[in-house]
């Protein structure tokens, strides 16, 4: 019964239904379903598939972003139930998409799986210039710094960003990693981050 309630949350997802994935999550949750398991094996699959018909031109920017809005709005109620699951603090992480750059699905679902697994996420949202990032690293003493980019003409920002933390003198006091479509390992090493991955 909870593996078919599952589907049936993905699928609303895949379908652009938002309203249904609303309605089924708070079913879940009643019927004692672990909000992990919602998270894992309904929504998250559910906009892999969806971000997979965006990059095959099956779907378009409205899709992507109603999907991304009913996510939004399940994880909405599931946050509290996530959170209050993990007992031990892990750490401080600030996530932004890099200045020029207004994408943030992706950012968004890393900062929901490091909310989800014990993690404080500052979310500094889209087009955050270096200053940003360095300020927010300094008050907040974060320990991992995550930056996006999707566009290819933004990953050049990033590079910039981790100058900046060196001019700075504190880049040797937190991590950086960054991620992103045009990002591969490779371009992580060339900028000098300590972390990539290819998705969430």
């Amino acid at each position: 019964m909870s593996e078919e309630i599952l589907k049936e949350i993905q699928n609303a997802l895949i379908i652009v239904d938002d309203e249904t994935v609303v309605n089924l999550t708070k079913i879940a949750i009643k019927k004692g379903i672990n909000p992990e398991s919602i998270l894992s094996k309904s929504l998250i699959p559910g906009m892999v598939i969806v971000g997979d018909k965006f990059s095959a031109g099956d779907y378009f920017i409205p899709e992507m972003l109603i999907s991304a809005n009913a996510m939004q709005m399940a994880m909405d109620i599931l946050e509290p139930l996530l959170l209050g699951e993990k007992v031990s603090h892990v750490g401080k992480v600030i996530l932004g998409t890099v200045q020029g750059d207004m994408h943030d699905i992706g950012k968004n679902l890393v900062g929901i799986m490091l909310k989800g697994n014990g993690f404080d996420v500052i979310d500094l949202g889209v087009n955050v210039p270096a200053q940003k990032f360095i300020e927010e690293t300094i008050n907040s003493k974060a320990d991992i710094v995550g930056m996006s980019a999707l566009l290819a003409t933004t990953r050049p920002m990033m590079k910039n960003i981790i100058n900046s933390f060196e001019e700075e003198g504190i880049r040797e006091k937190v991590k950086i990693m960054v991620g992103g479509a045009p990002l591969n390992q490779e371009f992580a090493d060339s900028i000098g981050a300590d972390g990539y991955a290819p998705d969430a």
